[in-house]
């Protein structure tokens, strides 16, 4: 059961898979949000307190970002060009230069909510040489609504469950099932769009 977890084995992967989205370019093969959504299900469970789940997400989201702003602003866009293969694929350079040169520090905020995007757009605008201040503001502001909104989805999904549970007999299967859709579709999404983009 997600509930039993123990809280410091959740609060880890809330702060490393968001943390290590962009900075490694792990969130082209696994999104961030899934640990988060996790944490939000614990959270509801009374293994940890909400605060705590949004407040290590968005420390992870911030971190990460920061990490792969300024590898941006060291390597250029060139950094994308070391990611695996299977990543590569992923990619989508061009959609998110264009999202960072018309919308500036917006595209950090509009970027957080596109997995693909949430992954390149902090190196585009390192490589794009956006002021450190806009980058830094609109990360912690896009991380902290982002971590809020993932959590809170977790939260009341898993209070959502816990009624049909115990209204109609649907076990914790079900929440289990919910998360592996969830994280099937957004894979699925992410290459049926790369496919589309060839």
């Amino acid at each position: 059961m997600i509930a039993a977890l123990p809280p410091v084995v959740v609060l880890t992967l809330v702060f490393l898979l968001p943390a290590l989205e962009s900075s490694t370019l792990l969130g082209l093969v696994v999104p961030g949000e899934t640990a988060v959504l996790v944490g939000g299900v614990v959270a509801h469970g009374g293994g940890l307190p909400l605060w705590a789940v949004v407040a290590t997400a968005t420390a992870g989201a911030c971190l990460g970002d920061q990490i792969g702003y300024l590898l941006g602003r060291r390597y250029g866009p060139a950094v994308l060009g070391r990611a695996p293969a299977v990543a590569r694929r992923h990619l989508d350079l061009n959609r998110a230069r264009r999202l960072v040169a018309r919308r500036g520090a917006t595209a950090v905020l509009i970027g957080r909510w596109v997995a693909v995007l949430r992954t390149i757009v902090p190196i585009v605008a390192g490589a794009s040489g956006m002021r450190r201040a806009s980058f830094g503001w609109a990360n912690l502001a896009g991380g902290l609504v982002w971590a809020a909104g993932v959590a809170l989805l977790g939260y009341f999904g898993a209070a959502s469950l816990h009624y049909l549970e115990r209204e109609l007999g649907i076990g914790t299967h079900a929440l289990l099932a919910v998360l592996v859709v969830v994280v099937l579709v957004s894979i699925w999404r992410r290459r049926h769009h790369s496919r589309r983009q060839r």
